[in-house]
């Protein structure tokens, strides 16, 4: 096992009626800037039951903040933040939402001309302006984490940023809003949260037991409770194992002590970028094709992982690994995720020297758990998804 520290601050509220709770968690004199996605809070009255708790604040409200989180947008909102005198910030909604919400955090109290610099120069946030958050879509776990993504539409980018001071002073996580949740994005929001726990886990063994364990939990119980959840959101026993499983996938706990991939991410976020596909499907498209491309690597985890999660006992480790990357990709078609690019665009050609060109710029050369996936290597990946 790695040597490795671990600390997370953020105060979780788990259950029914726990919107409730808000004001307890605000201070009373915050000027509280409240942001939302596309509306669907609206209709399905979680705002109300927000404002609601809110009664007695000073609340301005910004919504339209895009399923992929757009710095565009972001820049708006963040002159809310300043011509209101904004001290606090509550998201309402899922992963984007909480991201742009992370970005406006560290936007609000950054001191250079341009807020982008923190993403481009990959700048650490040590302090943001506090905020609160209202999980009503699961999937990506920034509700317990410190970090975000954000799109720029302008130059076609999706890059990172994080820092202590980006984690949520407090997340509510009420099962009930799960009954809202579209049959598209409960897909979506298991395969991230799966693909979540497999970049922390499918690298090779560290001997960390436990870790193994209770990411293998994890996988296992998201496996267990898709159809249930699929079938029937207002089931809240499935809701509430569907909602846990995506908020532990992703607060910092399995991947301590233990190597870590990435690249799927890193390579899922340029197809986000290039064709504006989901996040989650970005993820299902190169998982299969990025552990075949590294096999020899990876095989001696993905027989692991056959055994434990899919139960497969018979074969060579080699048989069980190709058998293992063939019940993941079974996964997600049974959950109505395609897993080929070529089945979200007709525009595909010149997609991975795009991304091969780009990764090249960024300086981005050694990805992976060994940091031996080279730009050459992304291309190659990137056209096998195909």
């Amino acid at each position: 096992m790695l040597n490795f520290e671990f600390k997370n601050p953020v105060k979780i509220i788990f259950g029914k009626g726990q919107i409730a709770k808000i004001a307890q968690e605000i201070p009373a004199d915050a000027r509280v800037l409240l942001l939302y996605g596309g509306g669907s809070i609206k209709s399905n009255g979680i705002y109300d039951q927000v404002m609601s708790a809110l009664t007695g604040f000073d609340v301005t409200v910004f919504g339209g903040i895009p399923a992929n989180p757009e710095y565009e947008v972001l820049l708006r909102a963040l002159n809310v933040i300043k011509s209101n005198h904004i001290t606090y910030l509550l998201a309402v909604g899922g992963g984007s939402v909480i991201d742009g919400t992370k970005f406006l955090s560290a936007a609000a109290l950054y001191q250079g001309e341009e807020p982008w610099d923190i993403l481009k120069n990959k700048i650490r946030t040590d302090k943001g302006m506090p905020f609160g958050t209202v999980l009503t879509l699961p999937a990506t776990g920034s509700e317990m984490n410190s970090g975000a993504v954000i799109t720029r539409a302008a130059t076609q980018e999706k890059l990172g940023m994080g820092g202590p001071g980006l984690f949520p002073e407090f997340s509510i996580l009420d099962p009930l809003v799960v009954k809202s949740v579209p049959q598209r994005q409960l897909a979506n929001g298991i395969t991230d949260a799966f693909t979540h726990v497999l970049e922390q886990y499918m690298t090779y063994p560290a001997q960390a037991f436990l870790q193994d364990r209770f990411a293998e939990s994890i996988m296992q119980t998201l496996v267990e409770i898709a159809p249930r959840i699929q079938k029937d959101p207002a089931d809240y026993e499935a809701a509430a194992n569907f909602m846990w499983c995506c908020t532990m996938a992703l607060n910092g706990l399995i991947q301590k002590g233990v190597p870590t991939d990435w690249s799927v991410h890193a390579i899922g976020h340029e197809l986000t970028a290039n064709f504006g596909i989901d996040h989650a499907r970005t993820l299902a498209i190169i998982v299969p094709v990025h552990y075949r491309y590294n096999f020899e690597t990876k095989k001696e985890k993905l027989a692991q992982y056959a055994e434990r999660i899919w139960g497969i006992k018979e074969g060579t480790p080699e048989q069980k690994a190709e058998q293992a990357i063939i019940r993941t990709e079974s996964f997600f078609h049974s959950l109505g995720i395609d897993t080929k690019l070529s089945k979200y665009t007709d525009d595909y050609q010149g997609t991975a020297e795009q991304i091969e060109a780009r990764f090249i710029e960024r300086g981005w050369l050694g990805l992976g758990e060994h940091k031996t996936i080279k730009p050459d290597d992304v291309r190659k990946i990137v056209q096998l998804s195909y």
